[in-house]
């Protein structure tokens, strides 16, 4: 059982012990347990932290991204509503769970969770 980098595992959205077995078993609920190697995953609990980090991803390229198009094309208000809402949710929606992923795999590697001493 090779180690793998945590970040390349988490993003992967693969189990932080065996990097093979699905992390999740919903878009964003942990699986109880790794379908591979066994691992308990009742641990991971990442808490807003993916969102946060999302959110800081997020907002600086959609912000650039309009000011480029404003500057460029001078569009309509309503136009940038139409373009960057749907930008917004879709990239938001698409990097929760490899973010949650990175994290959950970082919580496992430093052995971070809840009862340890």
């Amino acid at each position: 059982m090779a180690q793998s980098s945590p970040i390349l595992t988490g993003l992967k959205c693969r189990c932080p012990r065996c990097g093979e077995g699905k992390l999740f078993a919903g878009y964003l609920k942990v699986a109880p347990v790794c379908p591979v190697c066994g691992l308990d995953l009742k641990f991971a609990d990442s808490g807003d932290g993916p969102a946060v980090f999302v959110i800081f991803i997020v907002a600086p390229i959609v912000i650039a991204l309009a000011l480029l198009v404003g500057a460029l094309f001078n569009p309509p208000p309503y136009i940038h509503l139409i373009l960057w809402i749907p930008t917004t949710l879709i990239l938001s929606l698409a990097l929760l769970p490899p973010f949650k992923g990175v994290l959950v795999s970082q919580q496992y590697r430093h052995d971070a969770h809840e009862g340890h001493q």
